[in-house]
């Protein structure tokens, strides 16, 4: 059983005992806090939360644990239900509410739920604003209100259609040349929430041609949800069997975003952000950034506009976003298919991405192959170790750090290690008890070869 705090939420596994993993009695606590600090935040006025979750087994119990707890704070709750993470960070400004909380362990298997804490923007916590709040978990101070000033409760099945409604007004989303595309699309699901959200977009978007690939939000992931080629090999028979154009594959909260070729080949997730990037500069030139994870193809295409930059951000959402915040960049995200575009919001927002995806490809009149084969190939080896307890991680990362100091070291966030055009990024996670390992070539084998040097390294010094 495992229970992670950290600044951003809490994250475990279902069952077992309290502290030790993502009981009912730890959802009370860490909603507790966060209704506290929310409340404090806001003098003690009238405060509401917008709830939204995936389709996780757990997730109905710890939303109504979550909705329950700080309506007992004298929080106003509204609760979308079956959501997604960009959905509840665009509901967020559009109520007016003082802050928000997605259920959802994002990829992480069935298992495992978490609490994903929002500001009053719609926008992840700080990272000073999580520590305020794990403190006032640590110290147990709420003060719970008096029955007649207990919070309120509805259910609001709006948002969808809502967040379509704000993705189909963007300037660079146009449905028309997308109807007149006749595209075919297979859909991954995942059996989450994407199973309902994406075939919602696309029929907005003019595409009526759209096979669903476990799109019931039963709770049961049909393969490991983390959207890796290793885990996409039904969408790829399913795109060769049905003659689709492209396959379209989200995470259970449906803010990270891969793409299918028609041959049933990988687009590839860290090319997501590089080809809506590409669409995006092509009409409005500016500043991109992503994590220090991700493919360098990012910088390579924002210099090929004139006076456009690129910028690198410490691993994590919020890092992101603030590097944007600070560079006024026009978009941004993560390698692992996170787009960021805040022309909307300022969060992943999987529905976004796709809408600009296929404009952009309508205006191309390519295949999604050709698409792909307009970028740089560079190829990212991602794997990660898993820690035992006890392990000095810090100190083994350290120890690399140095073992390696010959060589351009950056120690922004965990340790990443130049080669020339070649990098590997060592970070322990914040969501998992694991180290991750990311490396990068432009060949396949030398990225592999690179990130099991570094993996033996790490053993060595474990």
């Amino acid at each position: 059983m495992t229970l992670i705090k950290s600044i951003s939420g809490i994250r475990g596994t279902i069952g077992g005992k309290p502290g030790e993993a993502l009981t009912p009695l730890d959802a009370v606590k860490f909603a507790s806090a966060y209704g506290t600090w929310l409340k404090e935040r806001n003098n003690n006025g009238d405060t509401k939360v917008v709830i939204g979750r995936d389709a996780r087994l757990s997730g109905q119990m710890v939303s109504d644990i979550v909705s329950a707890t700080l309506q007992g704070l004298g929080i106003d709750i509204i609760d979308l239900d079956f959501s997604t993470t960009p959905t509840v960070e665009v509901a967020v400004p559009m109520e007016n509410a003082q802050g928000g909380i997605i259920i959802t362990a994002s990829h992480n298997p069935k298992q495992w739920n978490a609490l994903k804490l929002l500001n009053e923007k719609g926008e992840f916590i700080s990272d000073v604003e999580g520590k305020a709040i794990l403190a006032l978990a640590e110290e147990n101070a709420f003060n719970y209100a008096e029955v007649d000033d207990l919070g309120s409760y509805i259910k609001d099945d709006s948002y969808l259609q809502k967040h379509i409604e704000a993705v189909m007004n963007l300037p660079l989303v146009d449905a028309e040349l997308i109807r007149r595309s006749h595209f075919k699309v297979v859909v991954d699901g995942v059996n989450s929430t994407g199973g309902i959200f994406v075939p919602s977009l696309l029929k907005s978007l003019g595409v009526m041609e759209v096979t669903e690939l476990y799109c019931e939000p039963t709770g049961h992931f049909p393969h490991n949800p983390e959207p890796l080629p290793e885990n996409l090999t039904a969408i790829s028979e399913k795109i060769k069997e049905t003659g689709a154009h492209l396959g379209i594959v989200v995470d259970p909260d449906v803010d990270r975003l891969a793409f299918v070729c028609e041959d049933g080949s990988m687009f590839g997730e860290e090319y997501t952000l590089v080809a809506i990037t590409d669409y995006v500069l092509q009409h409005t030139p500016g500043n991109t950034v992503s994590n220090l994870s991700s493919t360098i193809s990012l910088r390579e295409v924002t210099e090929r506009y004139e006076g456009c930059s690129y910028q690198a951000a410490a691993v994590g959402e919020v890092n992101v976003v603030n590097k944007m915040k600070a560079t006024n960049a026009v978009i941004g995200g993560e390698g692992n298919g996170g787009v960021i575009y805040p022309e909307l919001h300022y969060g992943r927002d999987a529905l976004v991405g796709i809408a600009l995806f296929l404009t952009q490809l309508a205006k191309s009149q390519m295949t999604v192959k050709e698409l792909r084969n307009t970028y740089p190939d560079y190829f990212i080896s991602k794997n990660k170790i898993q820690l035992e307890a006890g392990m000095d991680v810090d100190g083994i990362l350290a120890n690399v750090a140095e073992e390696f100091s010959s060589q351009e070291v950056d120690t922004t966030d965990g340790v990443k290690i130049y080669f020339g055009s070649e990098w590997v990024h060592l970070r322990k996670s914040n969501t998992e008890p694991i180290i991750r390992i990311y490396s990068e070539s432009a060949d396949e084998k030398k990225a592999n070869e690179l990130a099991n040097r570094i993996m033996d390294r790490i053993r060595a010094h474990a």
